[in-house]
């Protein structure tokens, strides 16, 4: 397809942005158990950012989403929060233990979500949040391996993002992750499907515009897991990316490939100084 089919393409299956990103506040306040917490909405980029300023996906929503998110009473992802609560202190596995065991409570796990995906040195790869959690089912608990989109494991990551919620993201792009950074770089920015579009098509070149009834945001991953309301429940990053690529009617990846696990470090540190929110509330 050469440029000017493509520009047109995309032009004509986008309208108007009705300026949320625009008349957003720069952070939201949310009701807790406990009292409140403020997360950032709007942060300043890091140097090697294309983007003029960074904004959670939450801007971009409708006010009735924003006020979901808005109050841990009325968010319907804490749901599957609770249930992992059940499955922290479950005894699981041949070992006889749970997450509890080694853990504690599941505040310990602060910080993690922050700074995921991280290189695992002792495994010399890069490995997400996931990858961490079967790593203690299987070699500590002695217990089954999680699928990737389980409800089981969408919901454990959505109670450790949870200890994580306020604290900026900070994912490592030198050193050891470089490789993937540069792999999923090279991903986000390469044109696939019959549409050959890339994630920058829509999410750098077009954020706050709406594609049909759908507004474009700048494809930042800090809320997840997510719940959507489209299908009810939490979903993952890899699910998502998933989704978006299918949108460009290409053949996709898997959950846990090596592809959507070097998209995420890359993704994932386009949003760098942003709150971690998860779990979020989106469409």
């Amino acid at each position: 397809m050469n440029i000017l089919k493509k520009t047109t393409l995309i032009g004509g299956i986008l309208a108007l942005s009705l300026g949320f990103a625009a008349t957003a506040q720069d952070t939201l306040t949310i009701a807790t158990e406990t009292g409140t917490q403020e997360i950032m909405l709007k942060v300043k980029p890091p140097a090697w950012s294309p983007l003029p300023e960074l904004i959670s996906g939450l801007v971009f929503r409708s006010k009735e989403t924003q006020s979901l998110q808005a109050d841990d009473f009325g968010n319907p992802g804490m749901v599957f929060v609770e249930q992992a609560w059940e499955s922290w202190n479950t005894t699981d596995g041949s070992a006889g233990k749970s997450c509890a065991d080694c853990h504690g409570e599941p505040a310990k796990m602060a910080g993690v979500r922050a700074v995921m995906p991280k290189f695992n040195k002792d495994k010399g790869e890069m490995w997400t949040l996931e990858m961490y959690i079967n790593n203690c089912r299987t070699d500590r608990m002695g217990a089954d391996a999680w699928k990737w989109n389980s409800g089981s494991m969408v919901s454990m990551t959505g109670l450790i993002s949870l200890q994580s919620r306020g604290m900026p993201m900070n994912v490592a792009i030198d050193g050891d992750a470089a490789p993937y950074w540069e792999q999923g770089k090279e991903m986000y920015y390469s044109s696939t499907g019959q549409l050959e579009l890339s994630c920058a098509n829509c999410h750098e070149d077009n954020y706050d515009n709406y594609i049909r009834a759908d507004h474009l945001s700048q494809g930042q991953i800090n809320g997840f897991p997510a719940y959507r309301l489209k299908n009810a429940k939490l979903n993952s990053i890899h699910n998502r990316f998933k989704g978006c690529i299918r949108d460009t009617r290409a053949e996709t990846y898997k959950e846990g490939s090596p592809e959507f696990i070097a998209l995420e470090v890359y993704v994932a540190s386009r949003g760098n100084g942003l709150s971690v929110e998860g779990p979020s509330v989106r469409n």
